[in-house]
């Protein structure tokens, strides 16, 4: 593994992002990511998986220097699909998965923790989802899955500010369900894994899976519309813009086209 790194003691699997200097989230390390979930689900040592970012970072978002190597809209869309179908296998996966989050967790990092069943964070992270400052949207189901944690207004505000919120703020939210001291984190986070890890394999996968019912037809309409979407913006003049500000570190000009 080039990007990831990942072990198991006592039924709990740690899985490490490790892609310095911000752990972006590339597709190849998307593709790591779904290699180790294949070897963990069937493996009977591993009852709860924990996510975190080694270095100053859980996830500081999606690879933008990646996206200027996609050509077309329906490739960005492809892209966006791909990643939605991983977060929402992750969701929808018979082993808890829980995010341990510091440093920050913005755009596709935090999309990906929103794909976890849960997230700890600590108390000065910072999370957002700062597409639309590049002239983008969200591309891995972070349009839907937001508002339902924090409220179709608080949701709004975050899209169209860009401005991240605190752990502690998102635990006030409700996108978070603990916050610790940065340095309390991973041991609190690891204290939790095994506490669920004692509970029978099997009532735990079932109860993941009536916890999915809570998700509508509406809410997969949402997710296929955002990677067409998420395609439709990329090819945009402003789209353009924004990545090419991003990279060139200058503020965007957005025109409307």
């Amino acid at each position: 593994m080039e990007y990831l790194k990942w072990s198991h003691q006592d039924f709990v699997a740690t899985i490490t992002i490790e892609r310095p200097p911000a752990n972006a989230l590339s597709s190849g390390l998307l593709k790591e990511l779904s290699a180790v979930l294949d070897e963990v689900e069937d493996n009977e040592e591993i009852r709860v998986i924990l996510i975190h970012g080694e270095g100053r970072f859980f996830s500081a978002g999606a690879d933008i220097k990646e996206f200027t190597t996609i050509e077309s809209g329906e490739d960005f869309s492809s892209l966006a699909t791909y990643g939605q179908d991983l977060f929402e296998r992750m969701e929808k996966f018979p082993k808890p998965i829980i995010a341990a989050i510091h440093g920050a967790a913005l755009g596709g990092g935090l999309e990906l923790a929103m794909g976890c069943h849960f997230r700890l964070v600590a108390e000065n992270a910072k999370l957002g989802l700062p597409e639309l400052q590049l002239g983008l949207i969200p591309g891995f189901a972070g349009t839907q899955r937001l508002p339902r944690y924090v409220g179709a207004a608080r949701a709004a505000e975050m899209l169209f500010t860009s401005d991240p919120i605190t752990g502690l703020e998102a635990v006030q939210y409700g996108l978070a369900n603990h916050s610790y001291p940065e340095e309390q984190l991973l041991d609190n986070a690891y204290n939790m894994a095994k506490k669920i890890a004692k509970k029978s394999p099997g009532s735990i996968k079932a109860a993941i899976e009536l916890l999915n019912y809570g998700k509508t037809g509406q809410f997969y309409e949402g997710v296929k519309k955002e990677a067409e979407l998420f395609g439709e913006v990329f090819v945009s003049e402003d789209g353009k813009e924004g990545i090419s500000a991003f990279i060139e570190k200058r503020e965007p000009s957005f025109t409307g086209k």
